[in-house]
């Protein structure tokens, strides 16, 4: 069973943060920076693209919070009047943002993003959907261990994880969260 969660990365759906933390207080909660780009670009015409992007990778590179939020300003300024939806959306997510800021460069590159499970769960609804129906739960709930079975060995067989730099960013996480890491 799940014991504790160190960190989650949330897409931003609303109430999902709360959820977590209420049953695992002690979880540090972030969004998923991918997402805050997404989320961002919907607003941005295709001749700027490069330019804002650009302009807010020196938000999620930056080494501190501090850093971090003199980037924001310089979107703002830079950009704020043409796209003042791009600065609302790293306003709004902000808070949910900056812990992420508090890691060290090894550990960012490895929970910036949600797009491991969702690629995970695409590929579900994948199998699940060419099926049309199942006799019984039993009959559905074995498709998808077939399914995440056949995932994972793709994935980085028996370790559970194919993620670059994953030994590293464990180490990381053994010094960020001392004694909650189960040996």
């Amino acid at each position: 069973p799940l014991r504790d969660v160190l960190i989650a990365c949330c897409d931003g759906l609303t109430g999902l943060p709360e959820a977590i933390t209420s049953v695992f207080p002690d979880t540090v909660v972030q969004t998923c920076v991918v997402h805050v780009i997404r989320n961002a670009m919907r607003f941005v015409s295709y001749s700027d693209r490069k330019k804002i992007v650009a302009s807010m990778k020196t938000i999620y590179t930056a080494p501190t919070g501090e850093a971090a939020e003199l980037a924001l300003k310089g979107l703002d300024t830079d950009w704020g009047r043409q796209y003042p939806g791009v600065v609302d959306v790293w306003q709004r997510a902000w808070n949910e943002f900056i812990p992420f800021l508090d890691y060290p460069p090894e550990l960012r590159r490895i929970v910036y993003t949600t797009n491991a499970i969702e690629s995970i769960n695409f590929q579900l609804r994948k199998i699940t959907k060419t099926r049309g129906h199942f006799p019984s739960d039993e009959a559905a709930m074995k498709l998808l261990y077939l399914g995440l079975r056949n995932i994972s060995s793709k994935r980085g067989g028996d370790s559970g994880t194919g993620t670059h730099g994953w030994k590293t960013a464990l180490n990381t996480l053994v010094v960020l969260f001392p004694g909650r890491l189960p040996l």
